[in-house]
C-alpha cells in the first residue's frame, strides 16, 4: 500500500528531515506569517494533521491554541515529543483522526496530503469535515500545479494540485473557501494554501 511506503520512507529519514526542516525558522517567511495570523483567529481544540517533526504544532501551542499533533510516522511522533515535551503528540492517520464528530475548532494540514493519491483526497477532506465544528477552520497547504499530477518528491511520490481543483474538492466535502494564497519562489515548486470554513 502507498500509505505503508510513505510511512516507511519518512520513518527512515525522520531524523534527517527534522534536522533540515524541523524548525519554524527554516520555513518561508510568508508561511510563517500566514500560519501565525491564522493561529490568532482560530479557537481550540485544534489538530495539526500530519505534523511531521512538530514545529508547526509548537507554533500553534505558543499562540495559545490547545493543539495536538498527529502523524502516521511513529518516528516523527517520538522525535516531536522529545523536542516539544509540553505539546501532546500521537500516532494516527489522516483518514481516521482520533476525535469525535464536530469536536475541533480547526485543523492545520500543512503539506500533509501531498502524498495522498488524488482519488483518496476526498476521503481525507471528508474526515476533516467530520471533525471540525460548523464555522470551524481548515488551513491546507500543498504544491500548486497546472493539473493534478504526480512528481518525484525528495522522499516519496507527491502530487501537484491546481487551486481550482482543490477548491472543488473542499466545497464537495462541506467547506466554504475563505482565502487562497499562492507563491512561487525562484527555482522552487509553486506553493498554495487555502483557508476554508466548515459549512453549517
Amino acid at each position: 500500500m502507498l500509505a505503508d511506503a510513505v510511512r516507511r520512507a519518512y520513518g527512515e529519514r525522520a531524523g534527517e528531515y527534522a534536522e533540515a526542516l524541523g524548525s519554524v525558522s527554516a520555513m518561508a517567511q510568508e508561511d510563517q506569517r500566514l500560519i501565525c495570523v491564522w493561529a490568532r483567529e482560530i479557537g481550540s481544540p485544534t489538530i495539526d494533521a500530519g505534523c511531521g517533526p512538530g514545529h508547526w504544532t509548537k507554533l500553534l501551542y505558543d499562540h495559545g491554541v490547545a493543539v495536538e499533533g498527529i502523524d502516521m510516522v511513529s518516528e516523527f511522533i517520538v522525535g516531536a515529543s522529545v523536542r516539544f515535551p509540553e505539546v501532546p503528540f500521537r500516532v494516527a492517520t489522516l483518514e481516521a483522526l482520533p476525535v469525535d464528530d464536530g469536536a475541533l475548532a480547526a485543523i492545520l494540514s500543512w503539506y500533509s496530503i501531498i502524498h495522498t493519491p488524488p482519488h483518496d483526497v476526498p476521503a481525507v477532506l471528508n474526515e476533516f469535515a467530520r471533525c471540525i465544528r460548523p464555522n470551524g477552520s481548515l488551513l491546507l497547504g500543498f504544491f500548486d500545479g497546472e493539473q493534478v499530477e504526480a512528481f518525484d518528491h525528495a522522499v516519496v511520490t507527491a502530487y501537484y494540485w491546481p487551486t481550482s481543483a482543490m477548491h472543488h474538492e473542499l466545497i464537495a466535502a462541506g467547506f466554504d473557501i475563505v482565502q487562497t494564497h499562492t507563491r512561487s519562489d525562484p527555482g522552487q515548486r509553486s506553493h498554495a494554501a487555502i483557508i476554508a470554513s466548515r459549512r453549517n
